[in-house]
């Protein structure tokens, strides 16, 4: 009998259960956010009232469908400590809380040199607690009593399967996600994980994403109503999740996914692990994918960006930016923003997560610049911010010059193919600009849209698929689809250098407003 697939997929913003058949067909899923939970000031995850949303929907869903495997992906930059009794002993902080400035310095002086580190472990310093060994830090520091209960150190998916088998684990597509915590050279836990000592707490050694981790406990399985063979996978971390598909579709071919939500990750499989001098110090990094091979990485919230700057246009202008939003973008206005060399969007909403550490939210017009918060507040606007249209453009174009720099930086070369999904798929005005950048620094302008729905769940189904049948996920590019839609580049935008130059100067200065 052909058994169905039930998936737990866990953003920072979504939770969702999705149940797929052996095919890869997404037969049903449900969707819900949930609030933080406050702790002594700090975000935290609502770990309690999650899994009992996840449990009902998997006894939902085993009413209706035969589900024989379970998958868990989840968002990355997160561990969970677990105590004696198998429960959380420590608060699960969000990654995006930021100590300060001095808690990094220590934190750094503890685990070692930023370049040498990036060096052997792939990963470059992030703000906040996006480097989870971290948020490790973080807790023996805060939380130092609940800390020392610890008798595992779990990764956010090892974490969830393990409440639903009893067992740990530890896969590799999470660990080796700028944690710091993973030796590419070594093929060990780093000197970080035995400066936090936490090496002993984490399972080894790393197993494979569609490694079944065990079946579900007999209590799971009389809330869920799921047979006791119910099998869990190790579970798979989200970006590497989407990665799934393509290298099932595209084997021999030189591409770079852009996979697009809050957090813009731009992914470029690799067959060796390294660095160039000059990379050391830049924000770009390696995963590991689920065949345990080097994926040169960049990242920016670009997602966060865009829903910032057009909440800002909203107030401004609040008929043409959604007729802007709404409409297919006019060349004439992208050419006049760029011809004009003067009308600018620049980043960092959370200083230090993207392309350009050091750089301040804010708009500049005519040399001018105007912090993002005065836009929002209306106490100091540019002229151009007050025209949905243009400050949509200028907005698209920002967001297209990052996503070219992490692009680059991710390995970009000739012949290299650029695949966008998620959220930006539907932005025209984006992709139009993103496709001419790329033929202007490349002399071809190769992207395409892909058209996987849920890209995420999909993915992680594909390693549930492979556990049942006792394969590997890349032997299953035969049961699916996969539209690469090639995007025309917006015509005739000749200033698209002279305007890139002036951009990037600016976010050289990293702020200072009028």
């Amino acid at each position: 009998m052909e058994k169905a697939i039930a998936v737990i997929d866990i953003g920072m913003t979504n939770k969702k259960v999705a149940v797929y058949d052996q095919g890869l067909r997404m037969l049903d899923s449900i969707s819900r956010t949930f609030q933080s939970l406050i702790v002594e000031g700090l975000q935290t995850h609502d770990l309690a009232g999650m899994e009992d949303w996840f449990l009902d929907r998997l006894s939902a869903f085993a009413k209706a469908y035969p589900i024989g495997a379970i998958a868990v992906t989840t968002h990355g930059a997160t561990m969970v400590c677990v105590g004696e009794d198998g429960d959380p002993c420590a608060p699960c902080v969000y990654y995006t809380h930021e100590p300060g400035e001095e808690f990094q310095e220590r934190f750094y002086a503890l685990a070692g040199d930023r370049r040498d580190l990036q060096a052997s472990t792939g990963t470059p310093p992030l703000s906040a607690m996006i480097n989870p060994s971290k948020g490790i830090f973080f807790l023996k520091e805060r939380f130092p009593e609940a800390f020392a209960r610890s008798r595992h150190a779990l990764n956010y998916p090892q974490y969830w399967s393990y409440r639903l088998t009893g067992k740990t684990g530890a896969e590799g597509t999470y660990t080796g996600c700028h944690s710091y915590l993973w030796d590419w050279k070594a093929g060990r836990y780093s000197s970080v994980a035995d400066a936090l000592g936490i090496a002993r707490l984490m399972p080894f050694p790393l197993r494979d994403s569609w490694d079944v981790l065990g079946t579900i406990k007999g209590e799971m399985a009389e809330r869920t109503g799921l047979d006791r063979e119910t099998i869990v996978t190790m579970g798979i971390h989200d970006s590497n999740a989407s990665l799934l598909p393509h290298l099932a579709k595209k084997k021999g071919v030189d591409f770079v996914l852009n996979s697009t939500g809050t957090w813009c990750v731009l992914m470029h499989p690799q067959e060796s692990y390294g660095f160039s001098p000059d990379e050391l110090g830049k924000v770009v990094f390696f995963n590991r994918s689920a065949y345990n091979k080097p994926v040169k990485t960049a990242i920016f919230l670009g997602g966060m960006e865009y829903e910032a700057w057009t909440r800002a246009l909203s107030e401004r202008d609040p008929e043409g930016a959604a007729s802007a939003c709404r409409d297919e973008p006019r060349a004439e206005v992208y050419r006049s923003v760029l011809s004009s060399a003067s009308e600018f969007i620049l980043p960092e909403l959370v200083p230090g997560s993207g392309q350009f550490p050091g750089s301040m939210p804010r708009a500049v017009q005519d040399g001018r610049a105007y912090a993002l918060a005065d836009i929002v507040s209306g106490s100091a606007v540019p002229p151009f911010m007050k025209d949905g249209e243009r400050a949509l453009a200028a907005l698209n174009i920002s967001l297209a010059l990052q996503t070219l720099v992490a692009l680059e930086r991710s390995g970009l070369a000739a012949g290299t193919e650029v695949f966008t999904e998620g959220g930006f798929r539907k932005n025209s005005g984006y992709n139009a600009i993103l496709a001419a950048a790329l033929g202007l620094a490349r002399g071809a302008g190769e992207a395409y849209l892909t058209d996987i729905s849920e890209a995420t769940a999909f993915g992680a189904a594909m390693t549930a698929v492979a556990a049942l049948e006792r394969t590997k996920p890349d032997s299953l590019g035969d049961r699916f689809d996969i539209e690469y839609k090639p995007v025309k580049p917006m015509e005739m935008l000749g200033d698209i250098g002279k305007y890139r130059a002036a951009w990037l100067a600016l976010v050289s200065k990293k702020g200072g407003c009028a």
